[in-house]
């Protein structure tokens, strides 16, 4: 398995229509065996989508890129994981452990085609400031309380019994949840109301798809609402959600569940290390 990370003096790129060079990591049994700087030789998306499907890489790991970057992505087999931020070595560990969750695409601006600048105004792209905080780097502890602005409850370490730890600012959380601890102190409970921007991006319309149901074995059985996985040409599977169905074609949304809602949250920083 290859996973490239766009790639700036250690850290993640965040502009991805741009990345001049790729760190590439073979792994396996799950552990990084060796890794290398490639440089991109080439400008635009579609460029960099074909240096990566050239190199056989199955997952890059980048912060802001844009919807159509995310479609020729798709096409060319590579899997994304979008809105990373920090250390490249840490976001690939992290993504490993399965504890880096991808925003899809975070940028609307033309996709950063060539020539084209954000000039900062553009969420999770290279305009956007990177998290700054006295628990940058550090490795946090803490209890929280997800809830929608009804009020009621997706997710809660408190019902877990458990802390959630993770390395603030190296993109293993979304970004306003990390920012917001970022400059927490030890012992503090915080309120924090996310836009979808801060959270998991708003949803991609090239995310859903319409396909045969004789070109997939076993679709037959599928009804509306469903969440099933698929796999790519890889066989690494990916969550998606039955959206439509007629007598030969089903619809999948692959956006993830989250993307285009508010959230808030109830943290408390239990411990910094």
């Amino acid at each position: 398995m290859k996973i490239a990370v766009a790639y700036e003096n250690g850290n993640v790129f965040q502009h991805f229509g741009k990345t001049e060079h790729f760190k590439v990591y073979e792994v396996e049994d799950n552990k990084v065996v060796s890794s290398e700087v490639l440089d991109s030789n080439g400008a635009g998306h579609g460029a960099l989508a074909g240096l990566l499907a050239d190199q056989a890489v199955d997952v890059l790991i980048c912060g802001g890129i844009g919807g159509g970057a995310q479609a020729t992505l798709a096409e060319a087999g590579v899997e994304l994981c979008a809105g990373a931020q920090g250390d490249a070595d840490q976001a690939v560990e992290a993504y490993l452990k399965g504890e880096l969750v991808s925003t899809g695409a975070n940028c609307d601006h033309h996709d950063h085609e060539e020539g084209h600048s954000c000039g900062g105004s553009c969420g999770g792209c290279g305009g956007r400031a990177p998290i700054t905080g006295r628990n940058v780097g550090k490795t946090c502890r803490v209890h929280y309380r997800g809830t929608f602005n009804d009020g009621s409850q997706f997710d809660s370490s408190y019902d877990r019994g458990e802390p959630l730890e993770f390395i603030c600012g190296a993109g293993q959380m979304i970004r306003g949840f990390d920012a917001a601890v970022a400059e927490m102190e030890q012992g503090q409970i915080l309120d924090v109301h996310l836009m979808p921007e801060e959270a998991y991006g708003m949803a991609d319309p090239n995310a859903v798809f319409t396909i045969e149901i004789a070109q997939l074995p076993g679709s037959e059985e599928l009804e509306a609402g469903q969440q099933v996985y698929l796999s790519n040409q890889y066989g690494q599977p990916f969550p998606v959600k039955v959206t439509a169905k007629d007598e030969t074609t089903i619809t999948f949304d692959a956006n993830h569940e989250m993307a285009g809602k508010e959230l808030n949250f109830r943290i408390e920083l239990v411990e910094v290390k």
